[in-house]
């Protein structure tokens, strides 16, 4: 708990995301140029879809990243509500703009993946549409932080926002088992055995690490411009070394 209370502090947060991001980043770097050579030089064809599948390697990361972006910001919603967190609210904040990205790219990546397989760019399709929604979520989180001057208000009614959109991750997710889809199965599965090559796995399972690794960093690199910039009037920001 003192751990917990420690970096609550802005000052103490922002200091120890200014430690965590070179590793992160470095790890992200790391683990995509290895998920990179795996994916798209060790793979094999697949015999049903050809080379084309090979865009799982950033679509599937990049839509897991989506939701579980979302989930953190909830999370750090919460935290921001229970708790009167300021450095909380910022966490929030912080991690909008890099999860509203992956639900674009998936969606994007997505439709190029679909055009061949089911011959149109998109369909309303129960997964594709509550991928929409969740972007449409991202946009509001940050359009509605952005509409109200005061940081605090603008914090509660972000979170309450922020909250409230939890309940489309599930839907997301469970949309292929719940309705008659186009879009196919879960390759991976905690109950049950990988439906593709051990390969194609580690590829996936690589690039999917690098994108939560880049996440990490580019959230807590955000995360320190949002400290500054809310904390400007506070003494320990004045006396920050220039640079």
């Amino acid at each position: 708990m003192n751990f917990l209370y420690r970096y609550a502090a802005p000052q103490n947060f922002y200091a120890l995301a200014g430690r965590m991001v070179p590793w992160a980043a470095f790890l992200a770097l790391l683990l995509f140029v290895a998920g990179a050579y795996v994916g798209f030089f060790l793979a094999p064809t697949d015999f049903q879809q050809g080379e084309g599948y090979r865009i799982i390697f950033l679509h599937v990361p990049v839509s897991w990243m989506s939701m579980l972006i979302y989930l953190a910001m909830g999370f750090w919603s919460l935290i921001c509500l229970v708790f009167n967190s300021r450095t909380a609210a910022m966490m929030a904040a912080a991690l909008a703009p890099t999860g509203a990205i992956c639900t674009v790219l998936s969606l994007v990546t997505g439709a190029l993946w679909g055009k061949p397989m089911w011959g149109a760019w998109w369909v309303w399709d129960a997964r594709l549409t509550s991928e929409l929604l969740l972007l449409f979520l991202y946009m509001g989180f940050m359009g509605l932080r952005g509409a109200i001057d005061d940081p605090r208000r603008a914090d509660k009614a972000a979170s309450i926002l922020a909250l409230v959109g939890v309940v489309n991750v599930p839907v997301i997710y469970f949309s292929v088992q719940w309705w008659n889809t186009l879009h196919q199965g879960a390759s991976v599965s905690l109950t049950s055995s990988p439906s593709m090559a051990t390969v194609m796995l580690t590829g996936m399972l690589l690039m999917s690490l690098a994108m939560w690794c880049y996440c990490i960093a580019i959230a807590l690199y955000r995360v320190r411009n949002l400290i500054l910039e809310r904390e400007a009037h506070t003494a320990w920001v004045r006396n920050l070394p220039e640079g």
